[in-house]
C-alpha cells in the first residue's frame, strides 16, 4: 500500500459526510485536490496551516484511487501529488485529527 496524504479543515470533511466522494475546493479552482507525501506533511502544514484549528490528515491509499494522480512539480519545484477528481472515500485508509 502507497499513502499519500491531505490536510483538511474539520468543517470542510464533515460537508461531505454522507457522499461517497471529498471534493476540496480546489478542485473546482484549480482542476485538481492538493495531496503531499508523508515527507512533505510537516512543511505544508507550516507553510499554509499555521496556527489553523480542527485540521485533519487524510491518509489515502494510491492503489484504491478511481481518478487520475499525478506527481507535479509545485513549491520550489519539488514534486506533489495532485488528484485530477474528486477524492473516493473508500480510498482513505485512516483519519487523524492534527490538533
Amino acid at each position: 500500500m502507497s499513502l499519500i496524504y491531505h490536510i483538511v479543515l474539520s468543517a470542510n470533511w464533515l460537508a461531505f459526510e454522507d457522499q461517497p466522494n471529498y471534493e476540496a475546493a480546489s478542485l473546482q479552482t484549480e482542476g485538481f485536490i492538493h495531496l503531499s507525501q508523508k515527507e512533505q506533511v510537516a512543511q505544508t502544514l507550516s507553510r499554509y496551516y499555521q496556527d489553523v484549528p480542527n485540521l485533519l490528515l487524510l491518509h489515502v491509499d494510491t492503489t484504491k484511487l478511481t481518478h487520475p494522480l499525478k506527481y507535479e512539480p509545485s513549491t520550489n519545484n519539488e514534486l506533489f501529488p495532485h488528484l485530477y477528481g474528486p477524492l473516493n472515500k473508500d480510498a482513505i485508509v485512516r483519519i487523524e485529527a492534527l490538533n
